[in-house]
């Protein structure tokens, strides 16, 4: 019977252990793979709020309503979009107004008469916002609560009683409003405010709060320099703009139109001021029917 060969041949050697060399280049190697490139990420959150000032300053910017000066139209509480192209740039076009005075504009153009423009006191890095009433060369002086342009009233036309509903940022204090606070049946509180419409000689018109005489009911007369505008709030007797000087925090008279940041566009929403730290709150603080009107004036043929 043959034999049969039950030799094995001999196994594998084993395998030879890494080296050190070996572990250090894929420690190396992972960490490369997982680790954080932190040059990586703060360039890159540098040019994204680099990217967001360009646009506030060249393209548009969200503004805040924080007083009553230009009621009817705006309430304290509305946010709103500025626009910044449609005058061409200044010194007050970038953001925080770090720039001091420089004369003249880029693609400048002049606002036209109606506009709700933001303008930055000489005195002060803010912004207010007014509506442009003179162009250089006008002559403007108020008498009496109403306008004259260039010798000619502007044709005013008293209106039904306008009801503003009273809350946080609307609450109708009677050192502006003497008078105005009523309720109605239904126990709801509302300002009741006088109001006028304004029609300006290119036909822009808009609603105006005169609460009765006032010491910026009488002004000037006052002519318009090259290159500035003259400027005033809706709610006449409680408006810090061209009429009142700037120790007062107005505007001191014309404003140059270098000062001019932008024209504003549309309410985007609005907060009536009554929220609290609770999250639950903030959906009953927007105010409705408020979003998305549209701040360019209407324009008429004349005073209706």
């Amino acid at each position: 019977m043959t034999a049969v060969d039950m030799t094995q041949t001999d196994p594998l050697p084993p395998a030879a252990p890494e080296t050190a060399a070996d572990d250090k280049e894929a420690g190396n190697s992972g960490a490369g793979s997982s680790g954080v490139n932190w040059w990586h990420e703060v360039k890159s959150i540098v040019l994204l709020i680099l990217a967001v000032l360009a646009f506030h300053s060249f393209v548009a910017k969200p503004f805040y309503i924080p007083s009553e000066s230009m009621m009817p139209v705006l309430l304290k509480g509305d946010r709103l979009v500025v626009s910044k192209f449609p005058y061409g740039w200044s010194y007050v076009s970038p953001s925080f107004h770090p720039l001091p005075f420089l004369k003249g504009r880029i693609l400048g153009h002049l606002p036209e008469r109606g506009d709700i423009v933001i303008v930055s006191p000489q005195n002060r890095r803010e912004d207010y916002i007014k509506r442009v009433i003179g162009l250089p060369g006008d002559i403007v002086e108020v008498r009496g609560g109403q306008v004259i342009l260039n010798g000619v009233p502007v044709p005013q036309k008293v209106l039904k009683p306008l009801r503003v509903a009273v809350d946080g940022n609307a609450p109708c204090p009677p050192m502006q409003f003497p008078g105005a606070l009523v309720t109605d049946k239904a126990g709801k509180s509302w300002c009741e405010l006088p109001v006028r419409q304004e029609v300006l000689p290119n036909g822009k018109t808009y609603v105006t709060i005169d609460m009765g005489p006032s010491a910026l009911d009488w002004y000037g007369p006052v002519r318009v320099p090259a290159d500035h505008v003259f400027l005033m709030g809706d709610n006449r007797d409680n408006s810090a703009d061209s009429r009142a000087p700037l120790e007062e925090n107005g505007l001191g008279g014309p404003v140059p139109w270098e000062a001019i940041g932008g024209r504003a566009e549309f309410i985007t929403f609005s907060l009536d001021g009554d929220s609290s730290w609770n999250p639950l709150s903030w959906l009953h603080a927007f105010r409705g029917g408020r979003a998305g009107n549209s701040l360019r004036p209407q324009s008429v043929t004349e005073a209706k």
